[in-house]
């Protein structure tokens, strides 16, 4: 099983909250993704989320609080994931992508209201909007339901 740990960046815009969304395309269908990666050898989670959103946003955040973590078994695969999710703040800089470290077609800010009807990677929308309301830790959500995406 890999882990794959992802940023939480939000702000206030006209009255509603907004999330920052990575967008993909595969296999003819947008997929939105929260900013993260992979660990390297060596790094603890909050590393690699400052370290990811540096080289793929070129913008630094401080890493606070782990939000949820939760499994997506994708069987068709063999691609299991830990998603471990946490709350980043104090974002510094304008995000840009940077095509050098990620395939991600655009940065998107979508509301809060609405990401429980996007392709999200990992399948979490309808759990943020609860915490948005709480900020409370969700913990461990056990197996996110994901659709394949060929």
């Amino acid at each position: 099983m890999k882990v794959r740990p992802s940023a939480l960046i939000w702000r206030l815009s006209a009255n509603q909250t907004e999330v920052l969304l990575m967008r993909y395309n595969y296999g003819g269908q947008d997929v939105y993704a929260l900013p993260g990666g992979n660990p390297d050898r060596g790094e603890i989670l909050p590393e690699t989320v400052i370290r990811e959103i540096r080289e793929e946003l070129g913008v630094s955040v401080e890493v606070g609080e782990m939000i949820l973590a939760g499994e997506m078994l994708l069987t068709q695969r063999n691609d299991d994931v830990l998603h471990v999710v946490f709350a980043a703040r104090n974002l510094q800089g304008e995000p840009v992508l940077n095509p050098a470290e990620t395939t991600a077609l655009e940065l998107v800010w979508k509301p809060v209201i609405e990401l429980d009807q996007l392709n999200l990677y990992p399948n979490i929308g309808s759990k943020l909007e609860p915490w948005f309301r709480s900020a409370t830790y969700l913990g461990y959500v056990g197996r996110i339901e994901q659709q394949y995406f060929g």
